[in-house]
């Protein structure tokens, strides 16, 4: 375990950290009083929880009633007689709903078919925000009911909360931005610079390393910087990152070593595989109707303690009243092979598997260890058969015994604590797209012939080059800076005044990415920087060859990739000064969010 420092502030400050998860979600909190080394707590009661001591998740559900108004959330949505008010008063269920913020690029373009859809009229920013308002309410009540004097503790710190938001590895400032506008439209930060400033990300991946090395990292990985994967294993997605301890330096610092993954095959793809073949299997019993149902038992029992496949499984849904012995229902309960529900789980154990390989092969440094976290990772089935598959190859695995399900927001207050990655690997290739001189002599130049043009200055140039401004799976410090040299011409100044720089990245798999009609699917636009630059003191040039003057603008677009959130520049020299700007970075949509 790292030790922390104390807390140097001038005054009491909470920080609280939202894990939204697809199935349940967690809060885990830490109030830092000046002087003191701050503990990470979690929130262990919530509403209609109360009788289970210790419970620290609740179920990321929503019952909406006909106008839209929230009528029962997390655990209280879950209360016996709540199934059947909805039932009786057309109440609408938001579940899984934190899928439909995935990007659509990538692994997630297959997932809109198996996730139920968001409620009529409600975006999953709506959906978000009613989510993070309810959790928001928890933790009050929690920390105001156990600590001493809670009520004026909160009342002193509940305008300056700190908000640490976790998500999955394949979220990118898209998908951020998404979840800045709920937490604003929640209530938890104000629509300010600084209100923005108090609200953090961190992956899901990141956040399970933190947890990991307060919780049992391996000996290896702590004193001789071996890597390791950390494999989050969730109820929507399964995350995988690989990191290791930077031996050299004098603090606790990690550094991740291999680009992070992140898949579509939790929990909730076990029970969707288990949905379709009891949907196929009991088509033609009287019991199909109860599908719904036995998916729900199955889901609570037979799914969680399943751990052999050469023994028969029950799902216990009915009474003793329910038999059809033609499709295995005796006295309530429905027979499956142990081969069969071992398929459910196949698409999961084969993910973690590849994935985990891949790292290895990809990896800066050498990968000694795996450590399963999250939720899923309780699974018996799911731990054996990766370790079955993984162990002979040389890999250490293990699952730290502590609360797996708690990994990710506790975790994530490490995050804001403690700070231990410092260095991360870029995922995909960052770069813009631009025109070049023309080069009559070059083959591909020539090829593009019909993309060039003369442009105000006077120069024969080409268009739609890319060019790269930072190559896929390249280590980066929390402080490098990336520049590209760019120029704009217009022969109106007026043209800089409302200026709109794009960053692009390439998802495909050419090396060196040069043209955007090569792989051209694979490009998408990430974000647009706008800058007001007409305040700049551009003089007139004259055109060489025809009358009239025209401007022209040198700039460079600095890239900062090595923190958990992008954040992007544009520089430009005034007087000989060199200037930033304070941009704007709006998300391109396209690639978030399902079409209605």
């Amino acid at each position: 375990m790292s030790s922390r420092s104390a807390y140097r502030g001038p005054r009491r400050k909470l920080v609280l950290a939202f894990d939204v998860g697809t199935t349940y979600s967690g809060i885990s909190y830490s109030v830092l009083d000046p002087g003191q080394v701050p503990e990470i707590k979690g929130v262990t009661r919530f509403p209609a929880h109360e009788h289970i001591s210790g419970a620290s998740k609740i179920p990321t559900i929503i019952y909406y009633d006909r106008t839209g108004k929230v009528r029962a959330v997390g655990a209280e949505a879950m209360r016996e007689g709540i199934y059947e008010i909805a039932e009786d008063e057309n109440w609408v269920k938001a579940e899984w709903f934190k899928l439909h913020l995935r990007s659509k690029v990538g692994e997630g373009k297959h997932v809109a078919n198996d996730i139920p859809p968001l409620p009529l009229n409600k975006t999953v920013v709506d959906v978000f925000a009613d989510f993070l308002r309810y959790l928001l309410e928890c933790a009050a009540s929690y920390i105001q009911d156990t600590h001493a004097n809670g009520a004026t503790l909160w009342e002193s710190v509940k305008g300056s909360i700190d908000f640490v938001l976790s998500h999955p590895n394949g979220w990118e400032g898209t998908q951020q931005s998404e979840m800045r506008k709920a937490a604003i439209q929640a209530g938890l930060v104000p629509d300010s610079t600084s209100g923005h400033a108090r609200l953090s990300f961190v992956t899901e991946g990141e956040a399970s390393l933190h947890f990991s090395i307060q919780n049992g990292l391996p000996a290896g990985a702590m004193k001789d910087g071996d890597g390791v994967v950390i494999v989050d294993a969730g109820g929507g997605t399964i995350d995988i990152s690989s990191y290791s301890r930077n031996i050299k330096a004098a603090k606790d610092t990690y550094e991740e070593v291999a680009a992070p993954q992140c898949h579509f095959h939790g929990s909730v793809f076990v029970s969707i595989h288990a949905r379709l073949f009891l949907e196929s299997f009991l088509a033609d019993s009287p019991f199909i109707d109860d599908l719904e149902h036995i998916v729900r038992c199955f889901d609570k029992t037979t799914k969680l303690r399943f751990r052999k496949a050469d023994e028969p499984q029950y799902v216990k849904f009915g009474s003793t009243r329910d038999n059809d012995e033609e499709y295995n229902i005796r006295f309530g309960q429905l027979k499956m092979t142990g081969t069969d529900v071992a398929q459910f789980f196949e698409p999961s154990v084969t993910c973690i598997v590849k994935a985990v390989l891949e790292q290895r092969k990809t990896a800066h440094k050498s990968i000694s260890h795996v450590v399963l976290v999250g939720g899923f990772a309780a699974s018996d089935w799911l731990y054996n058969k990766v370790h079955s598959s993984l162990s002979p190859l040389g890999l250490n695995i293990l699952r730290p015994e502590n609360h797996v399900n708690k990994a990710v927001s506790d975790g994530a207050i490490s995050f804001y604590l403690d700070h231990f990655v410092r260095t991360r690997v870029s995922k995909i290739t960052y770069g813009n797209f631009c025109h070049i001189p023309y080069d009559p002599n070059a083959a591909d130049h020539k090829e593009r012939a019909k993309n060039t043009f003369i442009s105000v200055s006077g120069n024969k140039r080409i268009s739609d080059s890319f060019d790269v401004i930072l190559p896929k799976n390249t280590q980066v410090s929390e402080t490098k800076e990336f520049k590209k040299s760019y120029f704009r011409e217009s022969e109106s100044k007026n043209e800089f005044k409302a200026a709109t720089f794009s960053v692009w990245c390439y998802r495909g798999n050419v090396a060196s990415p040069r043209w955007k009609d090569v792989d051209a699917k694979n490009y998408t636009k990430l974000c647009s920087i706008e800058a007001d630059l007409s305040h700049l003191p551009l003089s007139p040039r004259n055109k060489p060859s025809a009358k009239g003057t025209f401007y022209r603008l040198d700039y460079e677009i600095v890239l900062l990739f090595g923190l958990t959130e992008l954040k992007a520049q544009v520089a430009w020299k005034e007087n000989g000064v060199d200037k930033r700007s304070a941009t704007k970075i709006v998300y391109d949509p396209d690639t978030t969010n399902d079409d209605p």
